[in-house]
């Protein structure tokens, strides 16, 4: 379950970081507040189940084994909250507010950059280790 659950996280990252979070930049000043609001409230709904169900699997996989693998995602995933509470959530809420949207829409996109290269590292690790497994 632990490498469906990060290719889902890997995607959705890499649609948000390529697509999503630039488009921000091609809306309207007067209703990008609108637009936001609904966009968090919906991406929320897809975002937070995976990242609650990725700390879940390797939480108890971590539990069951001990691996460095699997000790190197723990860690990686808990910068990715890190980097997702401290740094996008805040952004997201200046943008929210309307307040300089251009640098803020600028940061977000660059802030993401860590969690879309350590999302994609996370996969990538689960991936081998499915095929190690099964192979």
């Amino acid at each position: 379950m632990k490498p469906i659950i990060d290719f889902g996280l890997v995607i959705l990252i890499w649609l948000v970081q390529l697509i999503i979070y630039p488009s921000f930049q091609y809306i309207d000043k007067s209703q990008i507040s609108e637009w936001h609001s609904k966009y968090t409230m919906l991406i929320t709904i897809v975002v937070m189940p995976l990242m609650f169900g990725q700390v879940a699997f390797h939480g108890i996989s971590l539990l069951k084994k001990v691996e460095l693998l699997s000790a190197v995602q723990a860690v990686l995933i808990a910068v990715i909250w890190i980097l997702t509470f401290l740094k996008a959530v805040p952004l997201h809420n200046q943008i929210q507010a309307g307040l300089n949207l251009d640098q803020n829409i600028t940061s977000l996109i660059q802030w993401n950059w860590p969690r879309t290269v350590l999302w994609s590292v996370v996969f990538l690790i689960s991936f081998w280790q499915y095929r190690i497994e099964h192979t």
